[in-house]
């Protein structure tokens, strides 16, 4: 499905036409927000995705402005019309969430790995523009150390424990795009997001934000799982989206990994808490066993913390949302798609 228009009063690209990006998982919470600041700041936008877990109703303010074809990213590779030149791709589209990746490793590994790299050859064929891609904090997988920065050695689980396919998967993108930055020039980004939540973003594969906001509204008891005292990093999409055209048309960021998100920790029990009171709920917090949410033997993280010193320097990055505010947010989202009918 192909939906087309032009967006007119672009800025300019260095030949002096409009400015045209690619944006590929674009009806995603953290897509879907990039593409309206794209937008709003001139500049043609085309966007793949196979709303395999993003939603068409994110874009719907927006939808006769992009070109917009449902597809899985290498197919939808193909079905791109124009013949003009993109400068920049953002390569947001993976399969995401602890659950969905523990129910069916073979198509998360698959996604992950396959697609990413028809995106860099298609940007090798179509002139090598900037190119983009979301990595996670998950490719650090279980180190000792507190603070995680970009050069640090990456530790991962056996095998044998599925949840460590995703952070394989992630880390062999980011070899990916050094090498074709090494081999080729082609001008590459990678940025490992931290536990990023925000307005459209779903509970359904365990994003414990949205699940807790979802819970607290219904005065249901949000379930926390291990003992609550996990420690993560929560930094709003919306803050997060307005920084990545400013790290792709930096030379000073291509071929280089970035953190990004937020540095300021709250242990899970806390954030429970926090969205508890925000929200006025009657709800209560009930603890649940690693192996009853997910399965036996799952592995998880005490703390995850990102060192920002590198997205810092280079762009001068610094998140200004609150926790409060995007709880609230959300909260005002989940109830209306509440009374629209979940669209």
């Amino acid at each position: 499905m192909v939906h087309k228009s032009v967006t007119s009063n672009s800025d300019q690209s260095q030949s002096g036409r409009p400015r045209r990006a690619l944006v590929t998982g674009g009806s995603g919470f953290i897509g879907s927000h990039l593409v309206e600041h794209l937008l709003d700041h001139n500049t043609e936008v085309c966007v793949i995705d196979n709303l395999s877990t993003g939603r068409i109703s994110n874009l719907t303010s927006v939808i006769d402005q992009i070109e917009f074809i449902e597809a899985d990213v290498d197919k939808g590779l193909e079905q791109i019309t124009s013949n003009q030149p993109f400068d920049e791709i953002y390569h947001l589209a993976a399969a995401v969430g602890v659950e969905l990746v523990l129910a069916d490793p073979i198509r998360s590994i698959k996604t992950n790995i396959h697609q990413t790299d028809a995106v860099f050859e298609y940007a090798l064929e179509h002139g090598s523009p900037a190119t983009l891609i979301a990595s996670s904090s998950e490719v650090y997988g279980k180190p000792g150390t507190s603070v995680f920065s970009e050069d640090d050695d990456l530790l991962f689980g056996p095998t044998s424990i599925t949840r460590w396919s995703y952070a394989h998967a992630k880390a062999i993108d980011e070899h990916l795009a050094l090498a074709y930055w090494h081999k080729h020039q082609l001008p590459t980004v990678i940025c490992r997001f931290f536990n990023t939540v925000g307005p459209r973003q779903i509970g359904r594969y365990g994003m414990v934000l949205p699940r807790f906001v979802q819970a607290a509204l219904n005065n249901e008891p949000l379930s926390v799982f291990g003992d609550g005292t996990q420690t993560r990093c929560f930094c709003d999409g919306r803050d997060v989206i307005k920084a990545l055209p400013k790290m792709i048309r930096s030379h000073d960021c291509v071929g280089r990994v970035f953190n990004i998100g937020s540095d300021h920790p709250i242990s899970i029990m806390e954030l429970a808490e926090n969205v508890i009171q925000t929200l006025d709920s009657k709800s209560k917090i009930q603890l649940i066993a690693y192996s009853d949410a997910y399965q036996p033997g799952f592995e998880d993280l005490r703390h995850r913390k990102p060192d920002l010193d590198r997205v810092r320097a280079a762009i001068n990055f610094e998140p200004k949302l609150a926790l409060t505010d995007t709880i609230r947010d959300l909260a005002v989202e989940i109830q209306r798609d509440s009374v629209q009918g979940g669209v």
